[in-house]
């Protein structure tokens, strides 16, 4: 056994857990990050091993969409669609049904974390203007979102992952994935409509004003055509999704209005960081054969995870301990079974409504709306996610029984 190896895995994992060192300012990037410096400094790996060790394709996937999520960002076009919804003269029901379906389709083609970040100022904007309560819409964003992001391996960091290391065919795996994400943002409809029955108006609610980037009609149809064209290659055309995306990246980089250096910086270097250092530690934890032998004490205890119902549950676990991303890189190594990228995609995406801190997209959601003056507690959260992530789940599980 490397006892090395194994410290400097634990304490990583421990951080993804709680997600900072107390006592020092390192979130989860930075202590992915110094978990592989500390590899290659205890010469566990040198700087070859850890290069290969990193996954390029999956990381130049994600940039390239960050990239086209970001064109549409910086066209107004989430501030556009969300402040043309708020003006319907609808009631809060078919609002919500809005809210869901507009947060659902947005996360299922681009980068759920953007969409969140570029819709809840406006969301509450609209609220406010209307005197309702901007929290169960707010609810909503997030848990639709993060369902949403489960109907394509392009929805989610993990999803892309998952797609590039299992090389999963994309067209089928949305025909897959359609049914059980349809069917749950349905149950995140029920599930807030019924818990705020007649709670909808909140006198006084905040009126925050969106500082949203003005749209523009020519940025938002470049994106969407570029948009278009790479999700029609993805389905078509035999060439790396990887390549396909980082060629869409770099036909909206040019242009003549809109600087790179603005599109760029949002793209979310963090996570990237985070998913090579997550890449570094878990190749050495693979090749040190510490993994194997968890397996193999597994397997003593009557676990298998390469079998598609334990893999479910413990997914479903891990993803709320460490967060998806790292949970999902830990068990692929076991994604065997002809269903497993179905099932790690489906169970890690959805697990993340469980609690506050199971999906960047709620911690982006709630931390923009603090920013407008408006609160969600752990228990807020809690009344909406503990209800939705069973109902999802439980369809989802149904679904894979069935053999999808």
């Amino acid at each position: 056994m490397d006892v090395g190896v194994l410290i400097v895995f634990g304490l990583v994992y421990a951080g993804m857990m709680l997600g900072r060192v107390p006592g020092l300012a390192l979130d989860r990037t930075g202590i992915a990050l110094l978990g592989a410096i500390a590899l290659l400094a205890m010469g566990r790996l040198d700087a070859q091993q850890a290069w290969d060790a990193v996954d390029v394709p999956t990381i130049s996937l994600l940039l390239g969409l960050m990239v086209v999520s970001a064109q549409f960002r910086l066209g107004g076009f989430y501030a556009h669609v969300t402040r043309r919804l708020s003006a319907m003269t609808i009631g809060p029901g078919l609002f919500l049904g809005g809210v869901i379906g507009l947060s659902g389709i947005l996360s299922a083609l681009l980068a759920n974390d953007i969409v969140c970040l570029a819709m809840t100022p406006v969301l509450v904007e609209g609220c406010g203007r209307r005197q309702w309560d901007p929290v169960p819409f707010l609810l909503a964003l997030a848990c639709a979102a993060n369902v949403g992001s489960a109907a394509t391996l392009i929805g989610n960091p993990q999803n892309m992952l998952i797609g590039q290391s299992l090389d999963l065919p994309f067209g089928r795996y949305a025909l897959d994935a359609a049914v059980p994400v349809a069917l749950g943002l349905v149950s995140v409809w029920l599930v807030i409509a019924w818990i705020y029955r007649g709670r909808w108006g909140k006198p006084g609610a905040s009126t925050c004003e969106a500082g949203a980037p003005p749209f523009s009609l020519w940025q938002t149809v470049k994106g969407l055509g570029v948009l278009g064209c790479l999700v029609t290659a993805f389905l078509l055309a035999v060439w790396p999704r990887d390549v396909m995306a980082l060629a869409a990246a770099g036909v909206l980089l040019t242009s003549r209005h809109m600087a790179s250096r603005k599109v760029l910086a949002l793209v979310d270097w963090q996570l990237l960081v985070l998913f090579a250092g997550l890449f570094v530690v878990n190749a050495a934890f693979q090749s040190s054969g510490l993994l194997g032998g968890l397996l193999r004490f597994l397997e003593g205890a009557g676990i298998d995870p390469s079998q598609p119902a334990w893999l479910f549950g413990i997914t479903v676990v891990l993803s709320n301990l460490v967060s998806n991303v790292p949970a999902t890189m830990l068990l692929l190594p076991v994604a065997t079974h002809p269903q497993a990228g179905l099932i790690l995609a489906l169970s890690s995406t959805l697990a993340g409504n469980l609690i506050l801190v199971g999906s960047i997209a709620n911690l982006i959601v709630v931390g923009q709306a603090e920013q407008c003056g408006v609160r969600i507690s752990w228990w807020a959260h809690a009344r909406i996610g503990v209800p939705v992530t069973l109902l999802t789940l439980g369809i989802s599980a149904v679904w894979l029984w069935t053999g999808a």
